[in-house]
């Protein structure tokens, strides 16, 4: 019998409680706490607070812990290399933590292509050099991007970025030569087509509208996209989508980029999402998961396009030698642990519990994911569709109360990522919180 979740004091209790009113004082306002979970420990897939409760964990550290909480092999890694040495930056020098690990990622990433990598220490880094390697390398200007999509918040990645206000209030001019076309969010279509009836027009758009209206093909570098939309509200696109996404780019020789930060590394099923649509990016970035969340960030692209020259892109800390050290550690856990199955069978059965809850539900709009990445988009009703962020906030924190920790995002949706190693004994625990949950908020409409 599970013996969690353990609630012994509604949260947050009083050390939570005392420990938030230090960091409003102290920390940047500009960060964005969800509900105030004051973390002091996380084992597996369990995470404690500083006032004793125990939460089934169904966000893994915002998908950055994809092997769990302290996962001993890769504890054992970085003990190991911390007795070694700590930092000698690979942007001048030479170690082998560094090569090995970009040998590893060359195995893992879609494409029998060679391979080279650039090490970063973020999602945002990846991308930036994602994009400074498009332009290198096509000396080309423009770029495509994604309505809804987020690849990071330094200016040039914040350029692509495009799911909130928020985020880029205040903060132009940004990069030039950014266009944003509409995802292929099939549950609410940009243009008020069904699919399959609409027979991807949202791919006939970006030829027909985009390259050959205004922004030229002959001077567009690259189209960078998520497989699956994160801060967008976990949207996966229809079978075909990338398929021809490809066929397009490739009928103008433009680079696709694919970010992975958020859904690679198992998360889906598979080491990249991609793969589920069999379609091989020029460039691919990784972060949050990589290193089971200490600062990693990789950029892997074709050997032949990675052509740029000594001293045109570089970083001091990325690569660092712990985290590459973990990262090595995460790739052997998944294989050896067949993470990459138990994501595809327990995602497989959470999706079926959601669908059957959804199928009750007044206000359980739509259920998509793939693998342990799976959004619940909440809705006031499900003919109008309106979006309903009170209610899928109020379910949010609720849940979080009762022991279970997720979070939201898109403008409504439930974000269910657990730890790839999740065990289907707390699954079924966390799921009828979440359900009991909904089935309340639903009632109070």
């Amino acid at each position: 019998m599970a013996t969690h979740p353990k609630i012994v004091v509604t949260p947050p209790g009083p050390k939570a409680r005392e420990l938030v009113k230090k960091d409003e004082r102290l920390i940047s306002p500009s960060y964005v706490r969800f509900y105030p979970l004051v973390v002091e420990s996380g084992e597996g897939y369990i995470i404690r607070d500083v006032d004793g409760n125990e939460y089934i964990d169904f966000n893994s550290g915002l998908a950055c812990l994809n092997v769990g909480h302290n996962h001993p092999k890769v504890i054992e890694a970085i003990k190991k290399q911390c007795d070694r040495f700590l930092h000698y930056s690979n942007t001048d020098f030479y170690y082998n933590e560094v090569i090995a690990l970009a040998e590893k990622l060359t195995e893992i990433t879609p494409g029998s292509f060679e391979k080279k990598v650039f090490f970063g220490n973020s999602g945002t880094e990846a991308v930036e050099a994602a994009i400074k390697l498009a332009k290198w390398h096509t000396r080309k200007q423009l770029f495509i991007s994604f309505i809804n999509a987020f690849h990071g918040r330094t200016i040039g990645s914040l350029s692509f970025t495009a799911s909130k206000p928020a985020q880029r209030r205040y903060f132009f001019p940004l990069m030039p030569g950014v266009t944003h076309v509409p995802y292929p969010y099939c549950y609410r279509c940009p243009f008020k087509q069904t699919y399959p009836d609409c027979h991807y027009w949202c791919i006939d758009f970006i030829d027909e509208f985009v390259l050959q209206k205004y922004a030229p093909p002959e001077d567009v570098a690259a189209i960078i996209f998520e497989p699956i939309q994160g801060e967008g509200g976990y949207v996966v696109p229809p079978p075909e989508y990338f398929k021809l996404l490809k066929k397009l780019a490739d009928k103008y020789g433009i680079l696709l980029i694919d970010d992975e930060v958020q859904a690679g590394m198992g998360r889906t099923g598979k080491w990249f999402a991609i793969e589920h649509w069999n379609v091989e990016p020029d460039i691919l970035c990784s972060a949050k998961a990589l290193a089971s969340g200490l600062p990693l960030g990789a950029t892997i692209a074709k050997a032949k396009i990675m052509d740029w020259t000594g001293g045109s892109h570089a970083s001091t800390f990325g690569g660092n030698p712990l985290s590459c050290a973990a990262a090595m550690a995460v790739i052997n856990v998944i294989k050896e642990e067949r993470l990459l199955e138990n994501a595809t069978k327990q995602g497989t059965y959470i999706l079926k519990r959601l669908e059957e809850l959804r199928e009750k539900s007044d206000i359980v709009g739509d259920v998509r994911g793939k693998g342990l990445m799976i959004g619940m988009e909440l809705v006031t009703d499900k003919e109008s569709k309106k979006p309903a962020p009170d209610k899928a906030n109020e379910i949010m924190i609720r849940s979080w109360k009762r022991g279970v920790a997720v979070i939201t995002c898109g403008v409504s949706t439930i974000r269910i990522m657990p730890p790839l190693n999740i065990s289907g004994e707390l699954v079924d625990p966390a799921l009828n919180i979440i359900e009991d949950v909904v089935k309340e908020v639903e009632k109070e409409k």
